[in-house]
């Protein structure tokens, strides 16, 4: 019988993302690589004035933990990039190489780990960083640096995979995925105590609110819909909260839990994407599609690539490239009765998706290509 590959026994995530910011393909996926491995995500640094560098770990799951380098104020690049090549040094020093595993987010980690020689190295491309705001001017230049040297891709979504795949011979798609049971529980659990007040029909919105979001959108859904109530859930960054609207018919209920996203899908009667159509959302394909949909609630979205194929050409989410026909729909989801062909429609489709069966495929792929790289090896 043929022995089973295993993954290495430690795998390294360096990533331009916090593990306790909004949960969601990251999470996912080394939550369960942990159940087969030693996890270490590895974040940026935060630079908070203390006299000496230093690492801060912390566990969060049996074979989980946290590291953050923490480095003095006031450094300048090349400064910050000696720190935090000291501190990686550090860390890594008593690893064995041969049983570690290295996974991107962020190119720009290669500045302080590109010297170490894993096991094998993955780049989990989930987003083109370098179309967002205050993205580093050499993204680029690393992240192809990163495709020449890394054993196996993986893309957060189709258009992705379709920008890249020419970049690398062992490129995979992975669109995001879904916790089916977690946003099912909204078709039965009480809904959220701080939206109970807010009056129906209710429109809502969880996520990063940034420069991909639609802020003159939904001014306009706002102030022509004054019966609607708005809902947005999620932290605001790189923009000005001054910026956002602020109709007495919109709600800013913050940032809530992964835990907690279900009781507020809860009293939604419609769910909505409303992003701009810019460098930053030319390939993202949004997690919420997914979960929005396996809690049971109609979608209207602005016409982003990754969420038009499938979900919409399916059927499963209604398209709108303005904020008339965006209002259309939303009025049209409101006034449907009957939603069982519908929802027949989106339990088929959700049916063979799950992050489960993602990180396993992934599995596969990294093993397969450490047993290559192997087999090279001792053929040289």
């Amino acid at each position: 019988m043929k022995e089973q590959p295993v993954l290495p026994a430690n795998l390294i995530c360096l990533s331009h993302l916090r593990w306790d910011f909004v949960y969601q393909r990251p999470q996912h996926l080394l939550t369960r690589f942990s159940k087969q491995t030693n996890v270490f995500f590895y974040e940026e640094p935060i630079f908070d004035g203390n006299e000496e560098s230093f690492l801060s770990i912390s566990k969060q799951g049996e074979n989980l933990q946290v590291v953050v380098p923490h480095l003095q104020n006031g450094l300048n690049e090349k400064q910050t990039v000696q720190a935090l090549t000291a501190l990686f040094d550090q860390f890594i020093a008593n690893f064995d190489l041969e049983q570690t595993l290295f996974w991107y987010y962020t190119p720009m980690a290669l500045t302080y780990t590109e010297k170490h020689r894993p096991k094998a190295i993955v780049y989990d491309c989930m987003d083109e960083l370098s179309g967002f705001k205050f993205a580093h001017s050499q993204i680029s230049v690393f992240e192809q640096y990163l495709l020449e040297k890394a054993d196996v891709v993986f893309t957060g979504g189709q258009s992705l995979y379709q920008a890249k795949k020419q970049h690398h011979d062992n490129i995979h798609p992975f669109p995001s995925s879904i916790e089916k049971e977690h946003f099912g529980k909204a078709k039965t659990c009480e809904e959220a105590i701080d939206q109970l007040h807010i009056q129906a029909p209710k429109i809502g919105f969880f996520g990063v609110i940034d420069e991909r979001f639609d802020i003159e959108l939904v001014r306009k859904l706002a102030t022509d819909k004054p019966g609607w109530n708005i809902i947005l859930i999620g932290p605001v960054v790189k923009i000005d909260p001054a910026t956002l609207p602020q109709q007495p018919n919109i709600h800013y209920l913050g940032q809530k839990s992964y835990h907690e996203l279900p009781s507020y899908l809860a009293g939604w009667d419609v769910a909505m994407i409303p992003f701009l159509l810019n460098e930053s959302t030319r390939f993202i394909s949004p997690t919420k599609t997914p979960e929005y949909l396996a809690a049971g609630i109609p979608v209207v979205s602005t016409p982003i690539y990754d969420v038009i194929h499938p979900y919409g050409t399916q059927n499963l989410v209604h398209i709108c490239p303005d904020s008339r026909t965006f209002a259309i729909a939303i009025e049209k989801k409101l006034q449907t009765q009957n939603r069982s062909p519908w929802e027949k429609q989106v339990n088929s489709f959700l049916a063979e998706m799950s992050w489960d069966k993602t990180q396993l495929e992934m599995t596969s792929l990294i093993c397969d290509c450490i047993a290559e790289k192997e087999k090279i090896s001792l053929a040289s």
